[in-house]
């Protein structure tokens, strides 16, 4: 729309286009997140490079939401050191958590909430540094999935329990519809 409130021709295409953009790289790192998480609930190993991707690609989604406040070259350069270094930190710290000796008293399922723990604080802090609050709310959200995997990976039979009562209702509800 125009500022008289008028709409400009082939104004629709470029806001979709525009919403992928802006937020395409922080649903990919939720997206990864969640993949992340539902593949070692499933197999109960670590994935080690798997996490590490997500961490590099979360680096990279720390510089974008950072580049435009960045407007001096010194500042995109300071930008670019810090997320650097804080997610080589983060690394660090997450291989930390799959050294030999760590993994002689931490089974897979502590590992990967220590992992994903890992991951929301530093997901959280690169989103307070670049003052983008999409990338704190992936932080965030990477956090209340923390309780909210080990609440499942307890409560698996009561899930699937709810789930089966879920599809049952769902199952009827479609059936009686269709009958009348």
């Amino acid at each position: 729309m125009d500022d008289a409130g008028k709409t400009q021709p082939g104004a629709g295409a470029g806001e979709g286009r525009d919403f992928w953009l802006r937020e395409g790289p922080y649903l990919a790192i939720l997206a990864l997140t969640v993949g992340g998480i539902a593949y070692v609930a499933m197999t109960r190993r670590p994935l080690v490079a798997f996490w590490e991707f997500v961490a590099l690609a979360s680096c990279a989604v720390g510089i974008f939401a950072g580049w435009r406040r960045a407007a001096l070259k010194e500042q995109r350069i300071r930008l670019v050191v810090t997320q650097l270094l804080h997610w080589g930190a983060f690394l660090a710290a997450m291989n930390l958590v799959f050294l030999p000796s760590v993994q002689a008293v931490a089974d897979a399922d502590s590992t990967s909430l220590i992992v994903l723990l890992l991951l929301a604080l530093g997901t959280f802090v690169a989103g307070v540094h670049t003052q983008s609050w999409r990338m704190g709310l992936n932080g965030v959200f990477m956090a209340l999935c923390v309780p909210a995997v080990a609440w499942l990976d307890q409560s698996a039979l009561f899930v699937a329990l709810v789930g089966a009562v879920a599809v049952a209702l769902a199952g009827f509800v479609l059936w009686a519809r269709l009958r009348i």
